[in-house]
């Protein structure tokens, strides 16, 4: 069972909600013309990313109307978006939406938010506590939004779970261009995280990283596909807007634990009392 699933590796606008979901819906139309069954959008896709106070002027429940032209469309195409999420608590988050047969089937929360450098996303986001698979056409699907791939207990929960594809979304900006170098190291460093992933969880690993500017920031791209054995088999160059369409068989994450069975010979019970131990050392 083959799967086309296309990478919109987008610009979204700053702040434009309406600009924003109309280039949804054309990347979705273009994405069915290639016959693909499932569209990948970046993170915060539908609202841009350096928001500041903009943040709760955007921000969507999950039941909005206007996502409504989205989740219908998902009947024909399976669609993975990036917005902020107005929680029932009231808070607000980075949170990415899998719809699929006119339903939001999936969401997840940004577990680390990024609050370094020139990032501050927990000044106006709360952080998700969950790694919660989803269960779509695709198969069992993990998300893990731009930071939380650079902690590794999210990809381990995910892998202990039996996900069959990891969908990376990210706002990842552009950086490391020095003479001599092959490309952006930021791209460089993506791509070294994401094959390693992929062949520690034995899973597709689905990355679609942003373009464009904001706030004197570049996006830069990059976004790709890795097969569950760590190998590469399609990528989008950086800075540049442009799609990807890649054929996937989520059965062969299966295949990949028979051969060398991973899953099967973790010992979790020694992560849980290991854990414990360290919690109450550090708590004396």
């Amino acid at each position: 069972m083959t799967i086309r699933i296309q990478l919109a590796q987008v610009e979204p606008t700053l702040g434009n909600l309406e600009a924003n979901r109309a280039l949804h819906l054309a990347e979705v139309e273009a994405a069915r013309s290639e016959g693909a069954q499932a569209i990948c959008f970046p993170e915060l896709s539908l609202t841009g990313y350096f928001l500041k106070d903009q943040t709760p002027e955007v921000a969507l429940s999950r039941e909005s109307a206007f996502l409504e032209p989205l989740v219908e469309a998902s009947r024909r195409i399976s669609i993975g978006l990036g917005f902020v999420e107005r929680g029932r608590d009231g808070r607000t988050y980075n949170s990415y939406a899998w719809l699929e047969d006119g339903l939001v089937v999936g969401l997840h929360r940004k577990v680390h938010l990024v609050s370094y450098g020139m990032f501050e996303e927990s000044r106006d986001l709360a952080a998700g506590e969950h790694y919660e698979t989803i269960e779509s056409k695709l198969g069992r699907l993990g998300v893990l939004i731009c930071e939380d791939l650079w902690h590794m207990e999210g990809a381990w929960l995910y892998f202990q779970q039996g996900v069959d594809a990891l969908i990376v979304p990210s706002a990842s900006p552009a950086r490391g261009v020095e003479a001599g170098n092959d490309g952006l190291g930021s791209v460089r460093t993506w791509r070294s995280l994401l094959e390693t992933t992929a062949t520690m969880t034995q899973s597709w690993v689905v990355h679609v990283n942003r373009t464009g500017w904001e706030d004197g920031i570049s996006f830069g791209g990059g976004s790709r596909v890795i097969d569950p054995y760590g190998a590469q088999v399609g990528e989008l160059a950086g800075l540049d807007a442009g799609r990807l369409h890649v054929d996937v068989d989520p059965r062969e994450a299966a295949r990949a634990r028979t051969r060398v069975p991973l899953r099967r010979d973790e010992k979790p019970w020694i992560l849980r009392r290991e854990l414990e131990r360290l919690a109450e050392e550090d708590s004396r």
